[in-house]
Parts: C-alpha cells; structure tokens; sequence
C-alpha cells in the first residue's frame, strides 16, 4: 500500500513538474510594451458618415437599428458594410470557419485593406482550426492586423494547451461584433461560417443579429478597443510562426468564387445594409444600450459587477408583467433557478425556448438544463424545447419570426421584456455564458419588436416545438401540437433513447454544471 501511494505521489509530481516546464517553453510573448491601438472616430465626410451624421440629427441623437433575421441577410448585410468600408473595420468573433461565408468575408476584408482601410480582427483562438497559414498571410498585409484571444503557442495540436494551461484556456471571447467606419455596426449570435448563414444544403443554425448605427456604434468600439488593448489578446505574428501562404489564400478564394454554392449565393442575397443607404427601408430609431463583460473575464479576474450576467439579472429582476427568453444553451443553475421561479410566483408571465435533445449540438448542455426542468415548470413558468424537422411535420417549412424558426438548430440568444425591450447578443443562459466566456450585446428599446416575439410564443411556438408539462400525478409529459387541433404526447423525451436517458441521469450526478 505505501509503495501504490509512493508512486501516485510521484507521478502528481511529475505532472507538477511537467505542467511548470510546459508553461515556459510554450510561453506566451511579453506584451507589457505594446502600444494601445483606438478605433478612429466616425467621419462625417465618409459615405457611411454622411448617412449616420443626417439620421442620427433627424432623431435627436437616439441609435437607429434593424433586425437581420435571415442568415442571408446576415451574411450579405456584412459584406456591404465591408465593401463600404473607407477608413476602419474593427470585428471580433468567437469562430470563423474556412467555408464559403469565412472565405467571402476573409476576402473582403482584404480587399479593403488593400484599398487603404484600417482592418483589425480579434479572434478567439478556440474556433479558427486549419486558418494559421492564411491568418498569417493576411496579417503580413499592409492596413490589416490580427490578434488572438487567449491563444496557445502550440499550434499543432491544440488541444495540448489545455493540459498545461486549462484554467486560462477554458476562458473564451464569445463575443461578435462587425463595425465599419466607426458608424455600422452589427451585433448578435451568429458566428462566420456557412451554418450560420444558412449556406448549403447542410443543417444550419437558427439565430438573429441586429444592424446598428448611432451612438450606441461609439460604445461598441470602445469596447472593442477595450478587447483588442487587453492582456488576454495576443499578435497573430508573436503566436505563429512564418509568414503564411499568400498564394494559398489567393488560390483559395478563387476556388470558392468559382464554385457553385458561391455563384447562387451571392445573386441571391438580401442586403438590408444596403437598402438601408439607399432609403429602400428604415430603421427604428430608438434608446440603445451596449450590455458587455468586461475584458478582464479573460483573465478569470473579474469582478461581480464587471460580468454582464450582474446587469441583466438586475434588467430581468425589474420585469413588470412577462419575460419571453429564446436561449439556445439553457442551464439556469440554482441562482438563475431562484430568480425565474420567484418572478413566475410573484404573477409574471415567463416562457423559455431552447433546443430539445434532439436538434442541440452539445448534449452535455441538455443534461444540464434538464436538471432544472421539473423546478421551473412546478413554478408557473412554461418551456418550449425546439424539435427536429424537416420532413416529419406539416409545419417544417413555417417561420416564426422575429426569431426565424425554419431550420436545424436554434442559435439566437435573445430575450423580451414586458413586450417593450428586446436583447440581442451572444450570452446564452448558462454558467459558461455567465462565468467563463465574454459576452455582449444590445438592450434595445422596441415594443414593436418585442410584441413580434411576444406574438410568435403566442401563435406559433408551439408548432415547432416540444412542451413538456407535469400530469396532476407529477409525472412529466411532452406535447407536439400537429395542426389541425391533434397533438401527440409522449411519455418519455422524444429523440432520445432509454440508453441515453440513462446515461444523462448519471452525467447529471457529476459536478461539471460550471463548464457549461
């Protein structure tokens, strides 16, 4: 027995030892004299300025803002801000894939700085796998600069800075943010990548973004000065080495240009930026707040009312009648458990919609959420759990906007308040969002847009949904409303095997609720 306890203490030294000397030969670059890069101030004299400059005074310095509620227009809206582009471009995403959508942005981006505009693009280092050589070769470029959010100096795999350095690695920027001219700027959930943009015949998330001009722009490029200055952010050319393959890029994007997939989707987008400067359509001008974490949460230093999840608990405490909540990941955890529950017994109207088992991409989330299920529903508080489609209901082809419900996986993290506020950004409801990543987005003031999400659980929800519900006996049940006044109910959680229930239950004993 003592020589087993030897060895396990010596191997925990080893690992010790390991760690240490890992983390100074993986070491990353001294940043303490690097310079602090600005956003450069709107322009009047810029197209884009001209237009923010004669709105901005027609409505008495309020935000103008509009929805984006289609992957098309999302994608679309982003490469006509690009294009208009004459002197910044400041964006930052948690994922940017080398896909049609990621290369058609890459190279938009490049095109403007080759055409003299400023580009800087903060990436989390967590979701731009197979991009090294083409975000060194475009960093190389004159006007254009990359930095990495929380990097690893092991490039190749990854993965293996988690070993070393899980603590700083487990803190993500799941922020997303499009500015140009320091004038529009687009906010939401939507990564870049075709999934995203519903691109291609594949399975697609269901998310929205919102396009924005008017003050709330300055507060949003503050804040991602405040990201791209931080000590969590780290040069593309301190973290990898050489100068990229600018010929591969260029080779690349021909290759997507050339394809098919390209060719239908760029005659068919929609384009609300540009009708916008066009006068084709109007935006709601409106009060517009930019609700972010600060950037020390990168750092695991942050303090309570630094995290964003401190703001809207107190935005959502003040609810006066109903909360309409559209979250992609839900895991409330025993503190959002509390405040819900509380509201829904004090009288207020409370709905939830998120991923059932079976539309989720991360299943791990879903044991998570289904740990509270049964103590919200107790509560007053009704759940919608979004369920797979396609060919198996006569519904599959309905849309439920403003949240856009016609496709595989909702992504969208947005929430309604007593049908006279909307939020729009990327903090899911969970611990992750809550404590681990950085987040952000905007607290829109716009009954009109919070009665259309009001309006959608009100007639249509339903119908793309699961609705689980507890039977006087407390056993729970799950309705699926079929149209023409029939419906199913299950017994047990549909799309899921009685061998996965199992093994959920027993997920759900294990003390990981934090890393959701």
């Amino acid at each position: 027995m003592v020589r087993y306890f030897l060895v396990l203490v010596i191997a925990a030294a080893c690992v010790v030892v390991a760690r240490i000397v890992a983390r100074r030969v993986f070491a990353l670059p001294d940043i303490s004299g690097r310079a602090v890069s600005r956003a450069i101030p709107a322009d009047p004299e810029t197209a884009l300025g001209q237009l923010m400059a004669r709105d901005v005074a027609q409505h008495g310095g309020r935000s103008g803002v509009m929805p984006l509620l289609t992957g098309s227009d999302a994608l679309a809206s982003r490469m006509a801000l690009a294009e208009a582009a004459e002197q910044s471009i400041d964006t930052q995403y948690y994922i940017w894939h080398d896909d049609i959508s990621g290369i058609l942005l890459l190279d938009a981006l490049q095109r403007a700085a080759q055409r003299g505009v400023r580009v800087r693009l903060l990436l989390d280092d967590n979701g731009v796998d197979g991009l090294d050589s083409f975000m060194a070769a475009l960093n190389a470029q004159e006007n254009f600069e990359i930095r990495l959010f929380n990097p690893t100096t092991v490039r190749s795999p990854k993965m293996l800075g988690y070993a070393y350095d899980f603590m700083r690695m487990n803190r993500r920027m799941h922020n997303k943010s499009f500015i140009a001219d320091g004038v529009a700027a687009i906010i939401g959930g939507r990564n870049i990548g075709d999934e995203y943009f519903s691109v291609g015949k594949d399975g697609f998330y269901i998310d929205t973004d919102v396009l924005a001009t008017g003050p709330v722009v300055g507060q949003t490029a503050a804040m991602f000065d405040a990201y791209w200055n931080c000590a969590s952010v780290f040069a593309v050319g301190d973290i990898i080495r050489g100068a990229g393959d600018a010929e591969a890029f260029g080779a690349r994007v021909a290759e997507v240009l050339a394809s098919p997939e390209s060719d239908l989707l760029q005659s068919d987008l929609e384009n609300s930026a540009e009708r916008f400067a066009e006068g084709e359509v109007a935006m709601e001008w409106t009060g517009v707040e930019l609700v972010a974490d600060d950037p020390v949460k990168g750092q695991g230093m942050a303090r309570r009312d630094q995290l964003m999840v401190s703001r809207l608990g107190a935005i959502i405490s003040e609810i006066e009648e109903s909360f309409d909540l559209i979250s992609a990941y839900f895991v409330p955890g025993l503190r959002g458990t509390r405040l819900f529950t509380r509201l829904a017994r004090s009288g207020k109207k409370i709905r939830i919609l998120t991923n059932a088992m079976d539309t989720t991409d991360v299943s791990l989330v879903h044991v998570g959420y289904s740990r509270y299920r049964r103590r919200l529903l107790q509560s007053g508080i009704k759940l919608f759990e979004l369920k797979l489609r396609g060919g198996m209901t006569p519904e599959k082809d309905l849309q439920v906007h403003p949240i856009g419900l016609a496709g595989a996986s909702l992504h969208a993290k947005t929430f309604a308040i007593d049908k006279s506020r909307v939020f729009i950004g990327s903090f899911n409801f969970d611990r992750r969002s809550a404590m681990l990543n950085c987040e952000m987005g905007f607290l829109i003031d716009s009954p009109a847009f919070a009665e259309d999400i009001a309006a959608a659980f009100d007639r249509r929800v339903d119908f793309v949904s699961y609705r689980p519900e507890l039977t006087p006996e407390g056993e729970m049940v799950w309705h699926e409303a079929l149209g023409a006044g029939q419906s199913l109910t299950y017994q047990e959680e549909p799309g899921t095997s009685w061998f996965q229930q199992a093994t959920f239950v027993l997920i759900g004993l294990l003390p990981i609720e934090w890393l959701l």
